[in-house]
């Protein structure tokens, strides 16, 4: 692997944008960061590198993308290997480095097959990364079922969740449940007490049951305001309740269609950059466009970028990472902020210290934006998976 000085670009840090800089990888981590007032590399011996001109262009860390069930024709459900490599290349493709590959409910028997094609692909990926697994059901509310098929939907079951977490081991990140079924709180503790990411969807929960479930470790809201009860100020519900636990996270959907803008912007006012996270849900149609899919055992229609169920149900997502980080900028929000909650914040929330931010140290996860938000080429621990660097 050749070491790579990319310079003259904008780079995005936790400290904020440096509107011209390098950055000197070597080794596939990141050896030095420098701020510049001209093109040139400044005082760092270039013999032997690879020095790449990122021509004022923006250099973010790679993206990643907690929420993701397919791309390009292929829904990693279905159990091969290729669906999950097709997801790695198209996520590398729009700018993401790192994902959770996500189930939705389904019989036990499809949830294993899922995890043993995982088990085999990770450490080969020939894009983006898989940082693990996110089982969003099966244990979910009918009432609030969304795109879920209710015929997999059933109460949370530790019996079952040991068989999920034999197989699976650490590859098991995070689980989307809703606490307020029968077992949900003890699951919720189990899974916690295991480090297990616990997100509440999917949920009818009242204030009183999702504060309970928040008590005892759930941290996390999947696609917040999607497939929960809705707030009413005489029933806040499990989105206030998300509101006032200064440690619970939340998923945001910016596709210009699942939040209102003044959502969003309600969202990073009231979490901030540190507790909220951008993501994609999004399903086969991603990179392909209008059509008919089966996706979940629904037929899912998509019709000017929007997947929606027979009866009108929104049906995840088309939405890729760097589109969603341009909608949040165009919505207000600093660049250094919507870089935060596509990068950073979802590297903390799974607790990959070496990912998601420009810092000495960090891996060469890297990624070039042109002006539009198009991505130039994207780089994983230094190595080029997307574009020609």
């Amino acid at each position: 692997m050749q070491d790579l000085m990319i310079d003259n670009v904008r780079l995005v840090t936790e400290a904020g944008v440096i509107d011209q800089g390098s950055v000197l990888v070597r080794e596939g981590r990141i050896a030095r960061i420098r701020a510049s007032s001209g093109t040139s590399a400044g005082d760092i011996p270039t013999e032997g590198l690879h020095v790449v001109d990122g021509q004022q262009q923006v250099l973010i860390p790679g993206m990643i993308d907690v929420h993701i069930h397919g791309a390009q024709g292929h829904d990693m459900m279905d159990g091969t290997r290729d669906s999950i490599e097709v997801v790695s290349r198209a996520c590398a493709a729009t700018g993401c480095t790192t994902f959770l590959v996500t189930s939705v409910s389904s019989s036990l028997e499809a949830l294993l097959q899922l995890i043993d094609r995982v088990r085999e692909v990770t450490g080969q990926e020939p894009g983006a990364r898989i940082a693990g697994i996110h089982a969003e059901g099966p244990y979910l509310n009918v009432r609030r079922k969304g795109m879920q098929n209710e015929a997999f939907l059933r109460h949370p079951s530790l019996t079952e969740m040991q068989l999920v977490l034999d197989r699976a081991g650490p590859l098991l990140k995070m689980v989307t449940l809703a606490p307020e079924l029968p077992g949900g709180l003890e699951l919720t503790r189990a899974l916690a007490t295991l480090g297990v990411v616990v997100a509440l969807a999917h949920s009818d929960a009242t204030y009183e049951e999702a504060t309970a479930a928040f008590r005892e470790g759930a941290s996390h809201v999947t696609h917040c305001f999607n497939g929960m009860r809705p707030i009413h100020h005489r029933e806040p519900g499990l989105i206030v309740a998300a509101f006032e636990q200064p440690q619970v996270s939340v998923q945001a959907i910016v596709d210009q269609v699942h939040l209102h803008p003044a959502m969003v912007r309600m969202l990073h006012r009231l979490k901030g950059p540190d507790r909220m996270v951008l993501i994609t849900d999004a399903l086969q149609a991603m990179g392909l466009g209008d059509g008919t899919y089966a996706f979940g055992g629904h037929e899912v229609m998509v019709l000017e970028g929007v997947a929606r169920l027979a009866d009108g149900t929104l049906a995840s997502s088309t939405v890729t990472m760097n589109e969603a980080l341009r909608n949040t900028v165009a919505l207000g929000i600093p660049l250094a902020d919507a870089v935060a909650m596509a990068s950073t914040t979802p590297a903390n929330l799974l607790q990959l210290r070496h990912k998601g931010r420009i810092a000495v140290g960090a891996d060469a996860d890297l990624v070039l934006l042109d002006r539009e938000y198009q991505v130039v080429w994207t780089l994983v621990q230094g190595r080029s998976v997307y574009g020609t660097i």
